[in-house]
């Protein structure tokens, strides 16, 4: 497979962009090699520069559950350009997806429109630090809620510990009022309350969390992070960036029922087109400016563009309930068929699945948490990525990341994948 292309622009984007890339794990340093650089998409596949097709299993980040370049999707954003491409002032288009978005996520009573996940998660820790006036939140090691400094903490010597910061630039005064746990942990919860009692204005966490790979919310785990909040007067914040309409229409809310105090969306409510919204319950949103005292602004938040695409794909959606259905079964049949391509092959590795999302973790252990999740052999990982590769399977280039798989693989595609799979786990262990 001739990559040369990808070879010289990454090569040359050193020279202008910060290690060549705008997002890090797209330097591909956790699995080895140069980076491809990507040409074209359509359907369940990807084009690199010098024209090699790949299978893709990453869909954007999770966005293209359509798969790529979709025509609906494709037209709604053609047709909106022809009228501008940003106002910068209110449009009807935005009432719309509101409203849509408000009918269908249990927990949306009201929403604002941002312009990714990051502002999102950092709007929603501001608005709920407003409305409660408590100045801590609690996260869960190994959940990223994207790059703003509140969420950049690193564990301390322990889970009660406070955290440290886990980037230059995020300072201590920060990183004090971010309080860690492990995910599926409700001790943990119980016991930093305890010892922060009435000074935790919100818990944020992803339901399911995808990562650190995808991990599942053990039973009563959800179940129980909503009683403790009722209880200690917290807010409850499911970061649903990732698994917003993806999961169901409802996210991992209506999947587990549970019902949050607040929702940050993101990836799929803009059909992928840069987009992120939060919302939440009507007496905390009102505390967002103009409403109530909590400012936060953005030029480009509700884009036309963005709410175009957002629009066709959320209808979409509205009028197709059969998609999610074709999802679980697509991520059963390549989850399922991994499993038992390991198995006859003599590797009992860990494989995570909820509807069409999932990981292989390079360990014969469950994942549950982070800490669990590190276990995993991640120089096999990388190897096992590059053999994929090499087949045309394009995988997320970190042992820690989700796959998302679309509508677009077919049975035929599907059996590429899992025959490319069983190729490659030969081919890493053979020396081994």
């Amino acid at each position: 497979m001739n990559i040369s292309e990808s070879k010289r622009l990454f090569a040359k984007a050193q020279d202008f962009i910060p290690g060549g890339v705008n997002s890090p794990v797209r330097a591909f340093r956790a699995v080895g090699g140069d980076p491809i650089f990507i040409k074209k998409a359509s359907g369940a596949f990807i084009y690199d520069e010098n024209d090699n097709a790949y299978i893709e299993m990453i869909n954007s980040w999770g966005p293209m559950i359509l798969g790529h370049n979709h025509p609906i999707i494709r037209e709604s954003v053609i047709q909106a350009m022809e009228s501008g491409t940003s106002f910068g002032a209110p449009t009807a288009r935005e009432i719309e997806i509101a409203e849509l978005i408000i009918s269908v996520v249990p927990s949306v009573e009201k929403v604002r429109m941002v312009n990714s996940g990051t502002e999102a998660t950092m709007s929603a820790i501001r608005v709920a630090r407003g409305y409660t006036g408590k100045d801590k939140i609690i996260k869960m090691i190994g959940h990223y809620h994207g790059h703003g400094d509140s969420f950049l903490i690193a564990a301390g010597s322990g889970a009660m510990t406070m955290g440290q910061p886990d980037s230059p630039g995020v300072t201590a005064g920060t990183a004090k009022d971010t309080l860690l746990a492990p995910y599926n942990d409700l001790e943990a919860i119980e016991e930093l309350v305890r010892l922060n009692k009435g000074e935790i204005a919100a818990l944020i966490l992803e339901p399911v969390p995808g990562n650190m790979g995808l991990a599942i919310p053990m039973p009563g785990y959800l179940e129980g992070l909503r009683e403790i909040c009722n209880r200690e007067g917290i807010v409850l914040i499911f970061d649903e960036v990732m698994t917003g309409f993806r999961l169901a229409p409802g996210g991992a809310q209506e999947l587990y029922g549970v019902t949050p105090d607040m929702t940050t969306l993101g990836k799929i409510i803009g059909g992928g087109m840069p987009v992120g919204a939060y919302g939440g319950r009507k007496e905390i949103m009102d505390f967002v400016s103009p409403s109530g005292p909590v400012y936060q602004a953005g030029t480009l938040s509700g884009n036309p563009i963005a709410m175009a695409a957002g629009l066709a794909m959320l209808k979409y959606l509205q009028s197709h309930p059969e998609t999610y259905g074709q999802l679980l079964n697509i991520g059963r049949k390549v989850s399922e068929g991994i499993k038992k391509i390991n198995l006859e092959l003599g590797y009992d590795y860990t494989v995570n699945q909820v509807g069409s999302m999932y990981s292989l973790f390079f360990t014969d252990q469950p994942v549950t948490d982070f800490e669990s999740a590190k276990q995993a052999d991640t120089g096999l990982f990388g190897k096992y990525f590059q053999a994929m590769l090499q087949r045309g399977v394009y995988l997320a280039p970190s042992q820690f990341e989700s796959l998302f798989l679309s509508t677009a693989l077919t049975d035929e595609l599907i059996d590429k994948i899992l025959e490319a799979h069983r190729e490659s786990m030969i081919e890493i262990h053979k020396n081994q």
